[in-house]
């Protein structure tokens, strides 16, 4: 998972690129899940950095739409990032997965696949969901001292 800084510029409009673009962009990893709709391995160097990170706020890695928030965040121990809400609904879609059994959630500005969301698993959370998330396609941000907004 890539941690920067500074807050990036929120896109204005939808975000398209050719193949090529985004494979000189992103690294082969986030390329495949991003881009091919791939899935990172369980538990992995990323889960473990994500569960280690304060509050911040999570932007997409192929456009730097804000994608999720700490506020959000909850272990679930299943071996992914979750989250039960995305802090910013307008950016995240949720649609039919291929194979019709799971729902896909996407970036709804450049179309990355970000992971899925289940319901009903009896997470106690105000939503009951579980956006499952591969952290190799999100961005995070710290919280600024000043500006902390998780108490």
């Amino acid at each position: 998972m890539k941690t920067s800084n500074e807050t990036p510029a929120q896109p204005e409009k939808k975000v398209v690129k050719t193949d090529d673009e985004w494979k000189k962009e992103l690294t082969p990893e986030q390329y495949r899940i991003a881009r091919q709709g791939g899935t990172e391995r369980p538990n992995g160097k990323v889960y473990e950095q994500f569960k280690k990170q304060g509050g911040g706020t999570y932007y997409c890695v192929g456009c730097n739409a804000e994608l999720f928030s700490s506020k959000e965040k909850f272990d679930s121990h299943c071996g992914w990032p979750s989250f039960y809400d995305p802090s910013k609904a307008k950016n995240v879609k949720a649609l039919p997965d291929a194979d019709g059994m799971r729902t896909e959630v996407k970036c709804k500005v450049c179309d990355a696949h970000l992971g899925h969301v289940f319901t009903g698993e009896g997470f106690n959370t105000p939503t009951d969901q579980r956006y499952c998330i591969n952290g190799t396609v999100l961005k995070f941000v710290p919280f600024k001292k000043d500006d902390e907004k998780e108490k």
